[in-house]
This record gives C-alpha cells, sequence and structure tokens, in this order.
C-alpha cells in the first residue's frame, strides 16, 4: 500500500486530493483506494483502506514506514493479517532496538547479487527471531537488510542498513522469502503509480471538481487491473492494441470471443 498525490488536480488556493491504494502483490490488481483528506493524513486511513480490501485473514500487508504504527499491528492481527514493515526514523526507540540487536552473530539467510538502474548491487538479508524484547505489538521476527551498490567500472561501494520487522515467524517466512517480499513493495510504484502518470498522464488531468479527481484515478486503477487479470505486462501496449478496435476491449469486459 502507497500514496499518490495528484498533482494536476490541485484547485486553485488549495491542495492536490491524495490517493491512498493497496495493491495485490501476485496480480498487480488495485484492490482499494481511498482518498486522504487535506486535514489528516495515510496514518489514519490504514484502517478505512485495508477494510475496504476484503477478508484479510491469511495476508501479509507490506506497507511503508510510515504505518509502523503499533495500533496497525493490533488491528492487523486482529483480523488474522500480517505485517512486514520497514522501521525507520519515525520510530525512533524501535530503530535503536533492532539496531543495537547482535547483528554480527547472525548468519546471512539470503544473499543476492544482481544490476539494475546502472548499478551492481549486493543485498544480504538476516532475520533472527524475537520471542520477546521488541517494543511493538506481534512482532516475531526482526529483519536487517544490508545493501551494497557501486557503479560498473568502479571499486568504490556505497553500503546502506535497513531495518525491518515482521509478525510472520520463521517457519512461515525465509529470509529469501522477506527479501522478495520487501522488493515486491515496489510494485505499486512501478505496476501502479508510474503507469497512472506515464501511460494515462494522471498528474497533467486538469479534473478538479468534487470527487471527480478520484473517480477518474478508480477509472484508471479498474482499467490496469483488467488488462493486469487478462495477462497484458505492457498497459501502454494493450492500450493501443484495445485502441485500433473498440471490439476488442468489449471482448476483454465480457469474456466473448
Amino acid at each position: 500500500m502507497d500514496g499518490k498525490t495528484v498533482r494536476g488536480a490541485r484547485p486553485r488556493g488549495g491542495t492536490a486530493p491524495h490517493l491512498l491504494a493497496c495493491l495485490d502483490h501476485g496480480t498487480s490488481m488495485v484492490l482499494a483506494q481511498v482518498a486522504v483528506d487535506g486535514k489528516t493524513n495515510e496514518i489514519t486511513m490504514f484502517t478505512t483502506l485495508l477494510g475496504q480490501a476484503g477478508d484479510l485473514e491469511g495476508t501479509l500487508v507490506t506497507p511503508d514506514a510510515l504505518h509502523a504504527q503499533r495500533e496497525h499491528a493490533t488491528w492487523l492481527a486482529g483480523r488474522g493479517a500480517h505485517y512486514l514493515v520497514t522501521v525507520k526514523g519515525n520510530q525512533p526507540g524501535l530503530l535503536r532496538q533492532l539496531r543495537s540487536l547482535p547483528w554480527r552473530d547472525v548468519p546471512a539467510g539470503h544473499a543476492h547479487d544482481g544490476r539494475g538502474h546502472g548499478r551492481i548491487e549486493k543485498r544480504t538479508v538476516k532475520a533472527v527471531t524475537v520471542a520477546a524484547g521488541i517494543a511493538f505489538p506481534h512482532a516475531a521476527q526482526a529483519i536487517q537488510i544490508t545493501r551494497k551498490t557501486r557503479r560498473p567500472g568502479s571499486r568504490r561501494w556505497r553500503a546502506e542498513t535497513s531495518y525491518a520487522i515482521t509478525s510472520l515467524p520463521a517457519a512461515d517466512a525465509r529470509p529469501d522469502q522477506i527479501a522478495a517480499w520487501i522488493r515486491g513493495r515496489w510494485k505499486i510504484e512501478n505496476s501502479l503509480h508510474r503507469v497512472r502518470d506515464v501511460t494515462f498522464g494522471e498528474d497533467a488531468s486538469t479534473a478538479r471538481t468534487g470527487t471527480g479527481p478520484h473517480v477518474m484515478a478508480a477509472l484508471r486503477n479498474l482499467v490496469i487491473s483488467i488488462l493486469r487479470l487478462a495477462g497484458h505486462a505492457s498497459i501502454a501496449a494493450a492500450l493501443r492494441h484495445a485502441g485500433r478496435d473498440p471490439a476488442r476491449a468489449f471482448r476483454l469486459l465480457t469474456g466473448r470471443k
């Protein structure tokens, strides 16, 4: 789950609408979306959004660090769901606790080498069971992610370390799975928000009246979800294909051949 501001819909003298959405990791389908009132923030809309996403029993929720909130963890546990959330400076006490764990004595559970965005990357994930002592509800594992990057042709590595917690026990969340879920959280940026911006030109839209921006974003979400479920990897290519013959879109919606 993540938020996006519809910049082009900013009214004169006002603020641009901000929408919070949640996306399924596996299908890249949009499950729900809510408008975040300018007088509040994403934190207060967490339960409202997930309450629209359906039955959460057995679901793993991967919000950003903003939602490392004790109330959220308790709410998810009450619905049989789990969390995997990065911990940053908005939770300084919890972050200090995670940093102080004896990570030198914990073997790496998963390592990955790769290339992307013009960089060579080495990523290591360590996970340790925390039976007690971590001041966060239902925390079962603490996680340390070490990421080293360098430019091709350079010998200089840049290292950064981040921390996360999850309510999933080690039997249900191996380090390699945790690494995949953490990276998968970026799907909402790449598979939804970027598509709405680049393919649909959402930030250039000047629809500002009432709930218009929210409705239009919901329609874009619907189109993206339908095309994803139909197996289209490129939304732009799928739109061009459907645009050449309106009957193709009709068949896609009705299932008729």
